[in-house]
């Protein structure tokens, strides 16, 4: 080595040290939620005086699905949802007040809005040119449906300019078509001016109906928290200071969820509960936030106990109706599932991120067949028998509530299909400190702008929720500084992180979110692994009943299912589905360490990428079980009420096997259980009355 002087060396070598630790050097903590303190430069996200949101929804397009979620989002292109126009009376085109310049119309109520807002969506988040071109053509119509006095949409429902704000206006379904608006301005780039116009003309409208008729109506009054949030969505866009005064005239005449559950109907409850929340970014009253939390558990403590995630309101909610074989609209299911995602943007709290898994997961996809060519108006934890018959009084609803067809389901036919498009767009979320925040896990894409203005893809692999690993790969043309939140699910005890190969020393904190800030460079990996521990929880309140999970996944008893074809067309089949196995089952659970008593099987993944099949679950659990004679089929086919556990068997023990509560459509999720001495209380067959 040349003869340097000393202190020269020593200055070279502390260069040299500094940037290489620049270059590596990164910041890894466990955090509560985002940081607040900053704005983000590039997404839209609440503009003064409103409480900042911990998170920002990214414009519809940023987010690409794959796997089995792309998988869904496929199937209900290709099935009745995708096809409706095919198949409902009410999406008729001729004579549709949805198309009417005027807004005159034979038919035109909340069908069109609901049908659209989920095919629209699905067609923005797969790219379908069809679905699109489609949507393009209602969203046209509401556009050109605006008044000179600012309304908009059906002029039979209108009540505010023919009889000089005399009149009631509903309102309801106009609240749908400005989601639809909204997903159309953000796809299309903010490039449609139209759409603001529209909403700001619409809404000063508004603004001049007195509060006595104002909100007036059943739905209108219990929904009001929709037209809230597009309140909010437009304010950040124009920042007209006369909007949260409107904001506050919203929340003044929505049903006061604020003080508690105010309604009883099962899809009322999915949409309202969570308005406080909403409202919440106008006041920045803490209570209000907590308001929506009290609702959501005021209706679980009452009415879900039971796995799954939703609730017994098999229309509405009654007393003495909350056992595992009450069932919930698929209507309900999917306003749950939005309602869930909107909490989680607004609060950051990533308790709303478990319990919207939970839905997606284990409710939803077992209400529809497995090819999303038919659906059911309800759908139960416990349900052996989906069939034509009548089940009221034992389900509230008469009719053939739980025949697979898509003809008919009237709200849910059309409204169902905003789950998974909705739930898509919500897998990653952007940040005020110029990152990004992983919320819901599933093989995706995002693009998106961070730190100082790079563009990055992450590309996200995983099979979860049925494995437990999920690798982050990152590609961008130059390196980028910025934050990447991971959420650590609530049931998550033991997360294990590596970056490029290394493994990080992170504390465990279930519903804390793994913050990693470093400079990125093309091709780093992250690799997140969320142990899938099996638990099994009690419902005291149902009579001691069990459940199995492991990780964010249910399981169900693997039922044989028999479809039955029950009229229908040949390209649109409807069909009822029978049992062929024995399912009165009671799980022989011992004493200590529950885990050990499952085996857990993993079966090839399916080729069709549609893992919410029975025959094809890529994940089985086994597990001893009795018999227990007396649990049968009451009078009106619906499965016998659960009674009290331990139950009293003399039945031989069996080996039984589970599988995920979503590929199951026949399932038995709640169980009692048995003692292997058979020891316990005696149950009674089911009353015919």
């Amino acid at each position: 080595m040349k003869n340097y002087p000393r202190n020269l060396m020593i200055v070279l070598m502390g260069i040299f040290i500094v940037s290489l630790s620049c270059k590596v050097s990164e910041k890894i903590a466990v955090v509560d939620r985002p940081n607040t303190d900053l704005t983000n430069d590039y997404y839209v996200s609440n503009r003064p005086p409103l409480q900042q949101n911990p998170l920002i929804k990214l414009p519809v397009g940023s987010i690409k699905p794959q796997g089995w979620l792309r998988r869904q989002l496929e199937l209900q292109a290709d099935g009745f949802h995708g096809h409706l126009l095919e198949i409902s009376k009410f999406l008729n085109k001729e004579d549709n007040a949805w198309l009417s310049s005027d807004g005159r119309g034979e038919r035109g109520w909340e069908e069109e809005p609901y049908w659209l807002k989920g095919f629209s969506n699905c067609g923005y988040v797969l790219g379908n040119e069809r679905m699109i071109k489609e949507s393009r053509i209602w969203i046209e119509g509401a556009l050109k449906s605006r008044q000179p006095d600012g309304w908009f949409g059906p002029a039979h429902r209108k009540g505010g300019a023919a009889t000089k704000l005399s009149g009631r206006s509903d309102l309801w379904p106009n609240m749908i078509m400005l989601f639809c608006l909204q997903d159309y301005y953000e796809y299309t780039g903010s490039r449609d001016e139209r759409v603001l116009k529209l909403i700001s003309d619409y809404f000063k409208y508004l603004t001049k109906v007195p509060d006595s008729k104002f909100l007036q109506g059943y739905w209108p009054r219990m929904r009001g928290g929709d037209m809230l949030f597009t309140v909010i969505w437009l304010y950040n866009r124009t920042g007209g200071e006369w909007l949260l005064e409107f904001a506050r005239k919203v929340h003044r005449n929505t049903a006061a969820w604020e003080k508690d559950v105010i309604d009883w109907h099962n899809v009322n409850i999915s949409q309202g509960f969570g308005e406080p929340g909403t409202f919440y970014q106008v006041s920045k009253e803490r209570k209000h936030l907590e308001a929506a939390e009290r609702n959501w558990q005021k209706v679980r403590d009452l009415y879900g106990q039971v796995p799954g995630g939703m609730f017994g309101g098999d229309e509405n909610c009654r007393k003495g109706f909350s056992g595992p074989r009450q069932a919930v609209e698929t209507c309900g299911m999917v306003e749950m599932m939005l309602s869930e995602e909107t909490l989680l943007i607004i609060s950051g709290e990533l308790k709303w991120a478990d319990r919207c898994e939970d839905v997606a997961f284990n409710s939803f996809p077992a209400s529809m067949t497995a090819d999303l060519k038919a659906l059911r108006y309800l759908t139960a934890p416990n349900m052996v028998l989906s069939d034509s018959g009548d089940k009221s009084p034992g389900l509230q609803n008469g009719g053939p509530m739980l025949l697979m067809n898509p003809h008919i389901h009237r709200c849910c036919q059309h409204n169902s299909g905003q789950g998974w498009p909705y739930f898509a767009q919500h897998l990653w979320a952007a940040t005020q400190d110029n990152g990004l925040a992983a919320v819901l896990y599933s093989a995706s894409e995002v693009s998106a702008k961070v730190g100082n203005g790079g563009e990055v893809t992450i590309r996200e692999n995983t099979n979860y929720p049925f494995d437990d690993k999920i690798e982050l790969v990152i590609s961008t043309a130059e390196d980028v500084s910025f934050p990447i939140y991971l959420r650590i699910p609530g049931w998550c005890e033991r997360p294990e992180l590596k970056i490029n190969g290394r493994a990080k020393k992170i504390p465990a904190r279930p519903g804390a979110y793994i913050l990693i800030d470093r400079s990125w460079e093309d091709g780093d990996k992250v690799m997140l692994r969320l142990p899938l521990d099996i638990r099994v929880k009690t419902w005291a309140k149902n009579h001691n009943s069990v459940s199995v999970s492991r990780g964010p996944l249910t399981y169900s008893l693997k039922i044989g299912e028999k479809y039955v074809r029950h009229g229908g067309t040949d390209k649109w089949p409807t069909w009822e589905i029978h049992p062929t196995s024995d399912w009165n089952y009671g799980l022989l659970l011992a004493a200590g360490d529950s885990a050990e008593q499952f085996e857990v099987i993993h079966r090839p993944w399916p080729e069709d990428d549609q893992p919410f099949k029975a025959e094809a679950a890529p994940v089985e659990m086994r597990v001893k079980a009795r018999k227990i004679s007396a649990w049968q089929l009451d009078h009106l086919g619906l499965v016998g009420k659960i009674q009290p556990s331990p139950a009293k068997t003399d039945e031989p023990v069996e080996t039984v096997t589970l599988i995920p509560m979503g590929c199951a459509r026949l399932r038995i999720s709640a169980f009692p259980y048995v003692l292997a001495d058979g020891t316990g209380h005696k149950w009674h067959l089911p009353v015919d009355k």
